[in-house]
């Protein structure tokens, strides 16, 4: 009985960190063609490496990497990679709990800083226009402004504030799932004296 839920627990874990390895693939893809093919600059100077086109990217390097590990230390019972698969997804709830706490702590200082932010680099992108440098039309900037970009991103976020932060829990819960499955596999490893493949 116990071992075929220890079987069961083994595929489950390779499964679930195939469609992870899959989504995170498809993320980099993604994140690739973006920055390929992506002509219009950053609206947030200060936050210019940030934009999602590189998010994607490294979201996805990530997702694929440690996936990767837990795949192939759950199919081969390697323990070696299934520990390393343990303290990767440790990290990432470290870092994404980490990020929440100063969101919620700077929520308001943030907002100003956005604020400010956009309001420098419309200023930059009408000077640059004016000298017929700027690598965003001032179209574009017309596009955004009838949008609200600022008031309806806000608005946004307050709308969807609960599923944000349930969608936040979810993805903390599967990982803890993840480190546990790799523990339990981990120790039934090491109770049966197998050693490293």
């Amino acid at each position: 009985m116990a071992q075929n839920c220890l079987k069961c627990l083994k595929y489950t874990m390779c499964v679930v960190n195939f469609v992870c390895f899959i989504c995170g693939t498809a993320g980099f893809g993604f994140g690739v063609f973006m920055m390929m093919n992506s002509k219009v600059s950053s609206l947030i100077p200060s936050l210019s490496s940030m934009n999602i086109a590189n998010m994607l990217f490294i979201i996805g390097i990530i997702m694929t990497c440690v996936s990767f590990l837990g795949f192939l230390g759950a199919l081969k019972e390697n323990r070696c990679l299934l520990v390393t698969f343990f303290i990767l997804l440790f990290i990432l709830i470290l870092v994404e709990l980490t990020a929440a706490f100063l969101l919620l702590l700077y929520e308001s200082k943030i907002g100003s800083f956005l604020q400010r932010d956009l309001t420098d680099s419309l200023e930059k992108s009408r000077e640059s226009a004016k000298g017929g440098n700027s690598t965003m039309s001032t179209g574009d900037w017309d596009i955004i402004q009838t949008t609200g970009c600022y008031n309806k991103l806000k608005a946004w976020f307050e709308e969807n504030f609960l599923a944000t932060g349930v969608a936040v829990i979810v993805l903390c819960v599967i990982e803890v799932l993840g480190m546990c499955f790799s523990v339990t596999l981990f120790c039934h490893i090491s109770q049966s004296g197998l050693s490293y493949k």
